[in-house]
């Protein structure tokens, strides 16, 4: 009879999230060992859940039911993070408020999440929108407050035109609105910051602890970008100034021949000769118009202009010019450079492109071909002083100073130090990280809890008065003058001060989408307190968190930001840990058919919803985890979801022919408890798709079987269970059980039995792969030299070369090194 997966899945998912619902349900109280599961919560779009919503979520759930089937106690919470651009740009697209747009849109995840059967624990569902979970919001807010890590200051900010608000660099990443893909402008504008630098070497440090990806890390450790340098002054001739430069190399200072200012550096107007004036004017106003990534691009062609202007090398006194280029950034460093064309690629290619000097500073015992001794007709010869022939590119290598005077011969390491002390420099730290601009001008947001007063200045709002209530307006539409619409409403902004009760003003800008997605994960372990934000016991039993799985997208945005926040926390004692996240994981895209991203407008999105209908959730489930390496981007197959589909009816089918009243067929077994033990280590490894394709060979063998121990089918049913639930739960009843499947512990593998009797065995000749074949996998390694020199083709290509040694790696490959 043909497998009813809509009939079937159902009926167990009443069950799940009806009567039985305390099976996915994590206990305060259990004495079992805690285990804590997260995914990056949803922002509830219009359009409703996308195929790379399952892709993190199922896998997170086969981890959550194997932690349960293992003996723990297994929190999965689910929850909406529902403030900010997304649902309010769907609400004046749709032209409904944004309360109502929200709590339609999660209705409806809700209703998809359910029909995938995920084991969500409901009972701690959160909403970011909701007065009772931004009051407290609105209350960590505070304590960066109290503490000083929450300022208000006019600066220039990234300014998304279309959007009509204030962007965070980490959200105009490439000069474009991440929300909308439009070009970011620069605007100078009041807002709100958290001082998110002070924390930069603690956020370094965190990461030794944790067990992140390493891309993951990596990411991090760029977006925070601590370098190790020194600040140096260089006078400003015939004017009472100095540019003060950062440089991670003052060993190369005998090389600096030029200085270079960021277009919008402060002393760019007042030091620039009146004849240069007009030239330098139309450089800047160009400069303001492109991305800081335009402008810092690899390859990119570089461009200055000359102030007219000099100053004076510290270590020698030389007079060097000084040039505006927008290559160098404002808010990075000091906003200006000492450029030493020898040593830095970029500043070569400035040099090269206005013929400039270059001074050779280091020596390289072992002169790279970059380096050439002598002429060469085919490179333009260049200024260069002391070089030892023409340079061709700069040498950032390492060495020994030469033409630095009475520091010749020092290593670089030293010199730094010296040379630093010499000319009365600092050595200091630079970071690429800037504080977080934290206030946007919009509706849909959470309030910031302060008020200003004319005589007591900014003041929080009274603990007792919060939340402040998002106030409901007919008008939520971004300003044109880059106010916030609450700025419109005089009733809920003129208030009296909380500290002298004279007439003051309540704060307008609203938080970014990121606030309450940056403590969630903590509000999910006391979701309904009204007393505190989570309980301090609580937190103590259920943090850190074990495993969080989430987009590659977001490793430099909710995880830095999320990470900042609990390490503050810890500081001023509010949570356990310092680290929130003991282990953090990626997934890859799901691309449409064709390869590309899916997209509405390219019309090749496929609707989850759809899937579930024609196929069911367990073959969603299963092809999901099934269609490549769950950390890699990969195209949707609809004929994919189809062979997972018909794996599916061959399981339902194996029920009909197990018995308890025959012996376990050897060959059987042995399928079986490698599948046991492969499903095990694979679970754990995130390589779902080779655990199904196990699990395929393994319902094949015992399809092909005229009868099915039941002790064999149950060992696979219940590593099954994870991927196909809704199946598992149906056979295990049709197996005569009562309870779920999910009350049942992981199965054991037998060691003998799961042990590979033969391997692929890869021979290399100097390391490069010749020939493959199967042996026995406890053959001697003696053996395998022998068997690998027995094959036809090595033989073939070792002929006449003299065989140097043999090293053998049992059960895995055989490398013939020749000479």
């Amino acid at each position: 009879m043909k497998y009813n997966h809509k009939e079937i899945e159902k009926k167990w998912q009443d069950k799940w999230f009806g009567e039985w619902r305390a099976l996915f349900e994590a206990s305060d109280v259990s004495l079992l060992p805690k285990y804590y599961v997260l995914i990056e919560f949803p922002y509830p779009s219009g359009e409703g859940l996308h195929m790379g919503h399952p892709r993190s979520y199922v896998a997170l759930d086969v981890i959550a039911r194997k932690r349960r089937m293992e003996g723990f106690n297994v929190l999965y919470p689910i929850g909406w993070d529902a403030f900010g651009l997304p649902a309010e740009n769907y609400a004046i697209k749709t032209g409904e408020h944004p309360r109502v747009t929200t709590q339609k849109n999660i209705a409806n995840f809700r209703r998809q999440l359910k029909a995938i059967g995920l084991s969500f624990d409901w009972s701690r569902e959160v909403d970011t929108t909701d007065p009772a979970y931004y009051k407290w919001t609105q209350w960590l807010f505070l304590q960066f407050f109290k503490h000083g890590l929450a300022y208000k200051t006019t600066m220039p900010i990234n300014w998304c035109p279309r959007c009509k608000i204030g962007l965070a660099n980490e959200e105009s990443a490439g000069g474009v609105c991440e929300r909308c893909s439009g070009p970011v402008e620069k605007r100078n504008k009041e807002q709100w910051m958290l001082a998110i630098t002070k924390y930069a070497d603690k956020l370094l440090d965190g990461l030794k602890t944790v067990d992140y990806i390493e891309r993951a890390k990596v990411q991090q450790e760029n977006w925070i970008g601590r370098s190790e340098g020194a600040e140096i002054e260089f006078r400003i001739m015939n004017h009472e100034l100095g540019i003060r430069v950062f440089t991670t190399r003052p060993d190369t200072l005998f090389g600096a021949t030029y200085v270079v200012l960021a277009p919008e550096h402060p002393l760019v107007s007042t030091i620039t000769e009146n004849a240069q004036k007009e030239a330098v004017e139309k450089y800047v106003a160009a400069a303001q118009k492109k991305t800081e990534a335009e402008r810092s691009a690899e390859g990119k062609e570089k461009t200055g202009i000359l102030t007219g202007a000099y100053a004076v090398n510290p270590v020698n006194d030389e007079k060097v010019p000084i040039w505006v280029a927008d290559y160098v950034l404002g808010n990075y460093g000091t906003g200006a450079i000492m450029a030493v064309p020898a040593h830095d690629e970029r500043d070569f290619e400035f040099a090269k492109k206005y013929d400039l000097p270059i001074c050779e500073v280091i020596h390289n015992p072992s002169p790279p071909p970059l380096t050439l001794r002598g002429g060469d007709e085919t490179v333009t010869p260049l200024k260069v002083r002391g070089a030892r022939g023409v340079m061709i590119s700069a040498y950032t290598g390492s060495g020994t100073l030469i033409n630095s005077g009475e520091f010749d011969g020092l290593d670089i390491e030293s010199a730094k130090r010296k040379i630093t002390e010499a000319v009365g420099g600092k050595l200091t730290v630079q970071y690429h990280l800037r504080d977080w601009v934290f206030s946007r001008q919009r509706y849909w947001g959470e309030p910031i809890p302060v008020i200003h007063c004319g005589t007591c200045g900014a003041v929080p709002v009274p603990e007792s008065d919060l939340p402040v209530l998002l106030p409901e307006v007919e008008k939520y539409q971004p300003t044109e003058n880059g106010e916030s619409p609450l700025a419109a409403i005089s009733e809920w902004v003129n208030v009296k001060c909380p500290t002298c009760n004279g007439a003051a003003k309540r704060e307008t800008d609203v938080m970014p989408n990121w606030a309450g997605s940056s403590w969630y994960f903590l509000r999910y372990i006391d979701p309904k307190n009204e007393k505190v934000f989570a309980d301090a016991a609580k937190l103590k039993k259920w943090m850190p968190i074990d495993w969080y799985n989430g987009g590659m997208e977001h490793t430099t945005l909710h995880l830095l930001y999320s990470r900042f926040w609990n390490l503050f926390f810890h500081d001023i004692g509010l949570v356990p840990v310092s680290e929130p996240y003991q282990k953090r994981t990626s997934h890859g895209l799901i691309l449409a058919e064709d390869g590309e991203k899916m997209s509405k407008s390219r019309g090749n999105v496929v609707n989850p919803d759809d899937i579930v209908n024609e196929f069911g959730a367990d073959a969603l489930r299963c092809y999901e985890m099934f269609i490549g390496p769950f950390d890699q981007p990969v195209p949707w197959s609809s004929q994919g979801v189809v062979g997972v589909q018909r794996f599916l009816e061959r399981v339902r089918g194996l029920v009909e022919s197990c018995t308890l009243k025959v012996e376990s067929d050897a060959s059987l077994a042995r399928v079986v408890h490698q599948t046991v033990k492969k499903v095990t280590e694979d679970i754990e490894a995130m390589k779902f798709n080779t655990a199904i394709s196990q699990m395929m060979v393994c319902a094949n063998a015992l399809a092909d079987a005229e009868v099915i121990p039941q002790e064999l089918f149950v060992l696979f049913l219940k590593v099954l269970s994870p991927f196909a639930p809704h199946l598992a739960e149906e056979l295990w009843t049709q197996l005569g059980h009562t309870e779920s499947i999910i009350k049942e512990s992981w199965p054991m593998y037998d060691a003998v039995l799961a042990k590979e009797s033969e391997v692929e065995l890869v021979v290399q000749i100097n390391g490069k792969i010749r020939d493959r074949f199967t042996v026995p996998a406890d053959m001697p390694d003696e053996k395998l030299k022998t068997r690998a020199l027995a094959s036809s083709k090595i033989q073939e290509l070792v002929r006449g070369k003299k065989i140097i040694k043999i090293l053998a790696v049992r059960g895995k490959l055989v490398n013939v090194v020749v000479q």
